[in-house]
């Protein structure tokens, strides 16, 4: 992988809205319409099965030059030498998953509405933060709400990428990057969407 550019749509796998027997041809849709990252999430299936997806994920995405992030897993990130992986408050440590998976490896850390997290991240290494929900999720209706100031103090504080994360459409992403997101994190306003390549040009034209 070349030097991943943290600028722009951030694509979300799901159980339900990628289901195996469609997730490759909707994720080869997003990778052709612009997705600059992609982050497979699947918290239901057994291990083969998810090491089996993610292994395909990861050629489609080395194809296109997108890194792979795998959602949680440390273990499994390892196993197939995905690109990196993304940690929740509930996760392996940050200093943990970089040990494991090396200097190079992206390593995201879930902020919710806590800027302390963040800083704590970046001190930690952190390869970036994300904050969210900014919007009602259909994904994660009870997650935590976010304010957008989170985003403007990102910007000036922060020397790390900031993705924003929760409810997005390219109809309210628009004040998210102006507030200094520098990508849109998105799992059903992109996948649940009919024509998933018409979705990623239409968030791609925030950041131009």
């Amino acid at each position: 992988m070349n030097r991943p550019v943290f600028r722009g749509l951030y694509a979300i796998t799901d159980n339900h809205l990628t289901p195996p027997e469609t997730m490759l041809l909707q994720v080869k849709q997003a990778l052709a319409g612009g997705a600059r990252m992609l982050q497979y999430r699947d918290k239901g299936s057994d291990l083969q099965i998810r090491r089996d997806q993610a292994e395909s994920l990861l050629k489609l995405c080395r194809q296109a030059g997108v890194p792979l992030i795998i959602n949680d897993d440390v273990e499994l990130a390892q196993a197939i030498a995905a690109d990196g992986v993304h940690l929740g408050r509930a996760d392996p440590q940050l200093e943990q998953g970089r040990q494991r998976l090396g200097p190079k490896a992206i390593i995201g850390i879930s902020c919710y509405n806590d800027f302390d997290i963040a800083l704590r991240a970046e001190k930690s290494g952190a390869s970036y933060v994300a904050f969210g929900r900014f919007f009602p999720s259909a994904t994660k209706p009870a997650a935590i709400s976010a304010p957008i100031d989170l985003l403007h103090r990102a910007r000036t504080e922060l020397h790390i990428p900031t993705v924003a994360i929760g409810g997005i459409t390219p109809e309210n992403g628009a004040a998210l990057v102006a507030a200094g997101a520098d990508m849109l994190a998105v799992i059903h306003g992109l996948f649940g969407r009919p024509d998933i390549r018409s979705a990623c040009t239409q968030f791609n034209r925030l950041f131009s």
